[in-house]
């Protein structure tokens, strides 16, 4: 079985909170930060339910799940408060993720900021050393995240991941855990070569060293460095794309973590697509939404058919739009709140449907007509 999953809260109640909205979205696995990723301030790890979430994701068949280390650590910092602070931080961060009981912590490597990434490359290598040496009693590796190239971030192509792993004494303790957009705004080809770049990546860094695959499409073509995340289908990668890596033989068996945006059309109607991408992604999309739904996206076959709309050519150019500042300042709706302004306008779909289920369903509109052959 796929083991997919998404980002979810470990807000109020820790553990049970995660597992619970986790199980709310049909998931088999999930990610967590230990406390708020801005900032370093964490709750007693012995408050935070653990026992009784492990006990959900038990009766839910959930085995792995995975913490992602917050965004200021930075152990690509010449600084010496900044660097001192990434140690300690991370190190404790090892500790909680320990005592929850799992493997893999996601970090981002860090960045050279007035440096070099020579220089970037050996401070992170001498942070990781200091690290591993100070948590050598837990049994939790560091997943190496791989970087789009925003700024002066390290990890932005295999070749400096390797490096880091080269530099690092007890490299055995650190896996890689790959991000589909940001390999892509990087300038891997994961649409017309996904083979090879799965060849590549084996031998510059070993395909055995992933530990987890985060799963995003991208608002920018590829090689932008941008970093910016789409749902599934709703970006440059495509549902496609995004379905052969999920489901490619040499990836088998990983956890797969969706951290794809939020949308709605105000703030307090935004909604992950978590429950549809995962039901997609899985090829259970009867079985988890039932038949209406599936009659529902027929319907918006239809209808974008009728009136010519390719996802594919639409979802593409809506993002070349974008990129103008007049057009942008003119109409800034992404491609979701276009197409959702379209079936609303012309009742493409039955009345009643929130917000939440008519973009569910634009979202298995993007898998195309062979989600309505296959099942």
């Amino acid at each position: 079985m796929l083991k997919i999953g998404s980002h979810v809260s470990f807000s109020d109640k820790g553990l049970q909170t995660a597992a619970k909205e986790a199980i709310s979205y049909g998931s088999s696995t999930f990610m967590i930060y230990t406390g708020a990723p801005q900032n370093t301030r964490r709750k007693p790890i012995d408050s935070l339910y653990i026992e009784e979430g492990k006990q959900l994701m038990e009766e839910a068949g959930i085995g792995e799940i995975v913490v992602h280390a917050p965004y200021i650590v930075n152990l690509g910092s010449y600084k010496p408060d900044t660097f001192e602070l990434a140690v300690g931080f991370l190190q404790e961060e090892i500790r909680r993720t320990d005592y929850i009981g799992v493997r893999n912590i996601v970090l981002h490597p860090g960045a050279y900021t007035d440096k070099d990434a020579e220089y970037g490359i050996a401070r992170i290598a001498e942070g990781l050393n200091e690290v591993l040496a100070g948590t050598k009693e837990t049994n939790v590796n560091i997943a190496l995240e791989t970087m789009a190239g925003k700024g002066t971030e390290i990890g932005r192509s295999f070749e400096e991941i390797a490096a880091i792993i080269d530099k690092v004494q007890d490299n055995h303790r650190l896996t890689v855990c790959m991000d589909t957009c940001h390999m892509h705004d990087a300038g891997y080809d994961l649409i017309n070569d996904l083979d090879g770049v799965l060849a590549e990546f084996d031998r510059i860094v070993g395909l055995d060293r992933v530990a987890v695959v985060h799963v995003n499409d991208s608002k920018n073509p590829r090689g932008a460095g941008k970093d910016r995340h789409a749902p599934i289908g709703s970006g440059w990668l495509g549902h496609e794309a995004v379905s052969r890596i999920v489901n490619h033989e040499l990836l088998k068996g990983r956890p797969f973590i969706l951290e794809t945006p939020w949308i709605g059309k105000e703030d307090k109607t935004e909604r992950p697509m978590y429950e549809a991408e995962i039901a997609l992604l899985s090829g259970n999309t009867l079985q988890r939404f039932g038949e209406p739904f599936l009659e529902d996206v027929e319907r918006l076959h239809h209808f974008f058919g009728k009136q010519e709309i390719d996802p594919v050519i639409f979802v593409l150019g809506t993002w070349e739009q974008l990129k103008d500042a007049k057009a942008k300042k003119a109409d800034p709706r992404e491609p979701m709140e276009r197409l959702f302004d379209l079936v609303m306008a012309g009742e493409a779909l039955p009345s009643g449907l929130t917000e939440e289920q008519v973009n569910q369903r634009i979202t298995a509109w993007f898998a195309g007509k062979q989600l309505l052959a296959n099942v």
